[in-house]
């Protein structure tokens, strides 16, 4: 009797860079097709939210947290991993040769991942317009219209040093990202 239910697991596979959402819906319109529907479940281009401030405008963009991958959530036998490795745009699987690693519970839970929907997605990361070196001009707080040159970015607190004459000598001065913006 072989009546094992077949071992679902979540697959890494690699694919040009900027196809991700191309091959989810090549993936995912082979597997309507061919109705695999019960062997290839979900595919997956995880994203992320990240604060972008760009000449003093913040916003929330969302980007690929793996660029250049896509998650699969399948069971794995010839007939799966020859529709996913042959669908354009995809250059493999991950995994020592040609044999793909699943990932692990862990793995998945590590990436925010639950069932294989995000779950505790990590807080926005803020990606400015500027870096050590700049000029920037301060557009609010006690510092307001101060111009100063960036001596320093500290992207885990969110702020960025600039020197500033206090006193008749230049004196750093640690202040928000989003209280800055490039001049």
């Amino acid at each position: 009797m072989s009546d094992a239910v077949p071992e679902i697991n979540w697959y890494v596979v690699h694919t040009y860079s900027g196809y991700e959402n191309k091959v989810k819906a090549n993936i995912e319109k082979t597997i309507e097709n061919r109705h695999l529907e019960e062997q290839i479940l979900d595919v997956q281009v995880p994203l992320q939210d990240v604060q972008e401030t760009k000449n003093g405008v913040t916003k929330i963009v969302q980007k690929k947290m793996f660029p250049g991958y896509v998650l699969v959530n399948m069971v794995m036998n010839d007939d799966t991993w020859y529709v996913v490795r042959n669908t354009r745009g995809v250059t493999g699987f991950v995994g020592p040769g040609s044999k793909p690693v699943p990932l692990s519970a862990d793995e998945m839970h590590m990436l925010g991942f639950a069932g294989g929907k995000p779950t505790n997605a990590p807080k926005p990361k803020i990606v400015v317009d500027f870096e050590k070196g700049d000029t920037v001009v301060v557009i609010a707080g006690a510092w307001e219209d101060t111009t100063g040159v960036v001596t320093a970015v500290n992207a885990q607190k969110q702020t960025v040093t600039i020197n500033v004459e206090l006193f008749g000598r230049e004196t750093p001065v640690e202040i928000s990202f989003n209280e800055v913006k490039k001049r």
